[in-house]
């Protein structure tokens, strides 16, 4: 029974599973479950940022800023937008300079801790976009540069790949119709819904 177990259980993403394109990280990383300190849920929206997009911190060169993105994959990088709220976004890509960056959970571990941290009952907007997502998270400056594969992260493999759509990723003035945005189809957990226009996520848009 406890072998069983063990072989149906989500194993942990290996470092491998983040050393690939960015956009093919984001589109795979929809459905994983993501736990910091035992607490988050399953990533239902993310975006996906290369050093070769515009819109990218990672466009013009490294910086002390944006340093972790210019370091080996599997390791969080994590800022602060427009001086509000933080962002986590995972490190990834065969070279230097790209990210995901995570936009919603569907909390699942620690709904309570979260909810309290938030401030608010309201299930499906305790992680509806990147900053909500971080505050219920608890995750600040400090988790920078941290690895992936170490406690506190822990990244679990989906068990079964759900639908997925893409479209535009949100609040750009540059590259704003690069199709980068990924999400679970229909997901109450969304940050912001994806149109009717959107489209399923089949084949890799950077190919």
């Amino acid at each position: 029974m406890s072998a069983r177990r063990a072989t149906n259980h989500p194993a942990p993403l290996p470092p491998a599973f983040f050393a690939r394109h960015v956009v093919t990280v984001a589109r795979e990383l929809i459905g994983v479950r993501l736990l910091v300190d035992g607490v988050g849920g399953i990533i239902v929206e993310a975006e996906a940022y290369h050093r070769t997009d515009p819109a990218s911190h990672a466009f013009r060169s490294p910086t002390v800023r944006n340093a972790v993105m210019f370091g080996p994959p599997g390791h969080a990088y994590v800022y602060r937008s427009y001086g509000l709220h933080w962002c986590l976004n995972l490190v990834c890509g065969p070279e230097p300079g790209a990210a995901v960056l995570l936009r919603a959970l569907e909390p699942t571990d620690g709904v309570e801790t979260m909810q309290a941290r938030r401030g608010m009952p309201d299930r499906p907007r305790l992680c509806a976009g990147p900053g909500r997502l971080c505050q219920a998270l608890a995750v600040t400056s400090a988790f920078n540069g941290l690895s992936l594969s170490a406690p506190p992260f822990v990244l679990l493999a989906r068990r079964e790949a759900p639908v997925i759509v893409s479209g535009p990723r949100i609040g750009l003035t540059k590259a704003v119709e690069v199709p980068w945005r990924f999400g679970v189809a229909g997901s109450p957990y969304l940050s912001r819904r994806f149109i009717d226009l959107d489209r399923p996520a089949g084949g890799d848009p950077a190919a």
